[in-house]
């Protein structure tokens, strides 16, 4: 291709036969069509997508067709922005590592296993961020844990919904609760969140239970806090369960909640009667504790 000459579909300038590249770099800004937009990369052949704040990173083997992965995101994914470029052939398998840090959160720290041993046991949650189930390096799980350190009360009994990883659970019984119900729909997620619970030490305190969240949450009742890291529209629908599931002076953190949704999920909490303990945001998230008026 000489200089000037347009690119032909699917084709991006500096390709692998001209840079020895084997990667195909692809990075979505997705706004509110994350759940499409990680849907389409898996559907176009990615095998494991990155969170990058509010951007999904992730890479496809040299020979990749980039404007049909493009069209395939803009497709599924209307109003998401896609950038690709080739990138230089890595060990992903290792290379991935020197990307993860560990988060000193006020009490307690998220750490993986190679960083660990730097840290304080007793105020340190070891998660293998290679595991896809939810990891200290998403701004949600951060939000979460910054405002469990201030609606916490030693002996609580604790749920946590969409459980994944069980870090949330963890953290709640680091931070002194009594009992913790792990709660998470996907039975792919549960060997991992037991492997996490026994490494750090809790497994007397936290339980995992596999299933629906609205139907299991009545049956551990009542608690005096409720954890949920999951989409808006899940969130809002569980609202009625958790405030039958509380004591009376329970309380509730939500998470998974984009800063453009804050107007309409205050809202939505104001008009069905919890008031608002204290918000936290970091990158495109947002996050609330609330209590029942």
């Amino acid at each position: 291709m000489t200089e000037g000459e347009e690119a032909p579909p699917g084709l991006i300038r500096g390709t692998p036969s001209a840079t020895g590249a084997q990667w195909l770099a692809v990075r979505v800004t997705p706004g509110a069509s994350r759940d499409a937009a990680m849907e389409a990369l898996f559907a176009a052949g990615s095998e494991g997508v990155h969170e990058e704040g509010a951007d999904l990173v992730t890479h496809f083997p040299e020979g990749s067709d980039a404007g049909a992965i493009t069209r395939l995101l803009h497709e599924m994914a209307p109003g998401a922005t896609v950038a690709t470029e080739w990138a230089p052939a890595i060990d992903w398998s290792e290379a991935w590592k020197d990307g993860v840090h560990a988060h000193d959160l006020g009490a307690l720290t998220i750490a993986p296993p190679w960083l660990a041993g730097q840290h304080d046991p007793a105020r340190t949650i070891v998660i293998d961020p290679g595991m896809a189930f939810g990891t200290g390096e998403h701004a949600t799980t951060r939000g979460v844990i910054r405002l469990l350190q201030g609606v916490i009360r030693p002996a609580d009994r604790v749920a946590d919904l969409g459980a994944g990883s069980a870090i949330l659970a963890i953290a709640a019984a680091k931070l002194g609760a009594a009992w913790v119900a792990a709660i998470e729909i996907d039975g792919e997620a549960i060997p991992n969140a037991e492997e996490n619970i026994a490494r750090n030490g809790v497994i007397e305190r936290v339980t995992v239970f596999q299933g629906d969240a609205a139907t299991l949450l009545p049956l551990i009742a009542p608690v005096q806090l409720v954890l949920a890291n999951i989409i808006s529209s899940v969130l809002v629908n569980l609202l009625p369960e958790m405030a039958v599931a509380l004591d009376a002076d329970g309380r509730v953190i939500l998470s998974g909640i984009l800063r453009e949704e804050r107007a309409f999920m205050l809202g939505v909490l104001d008009d069905q009667g919890w008031r608002v303990l204290g918000e936290d945001a970091e990158d495109a998230w947002w996050s609330v504790a609330i209590a029942r008026r």
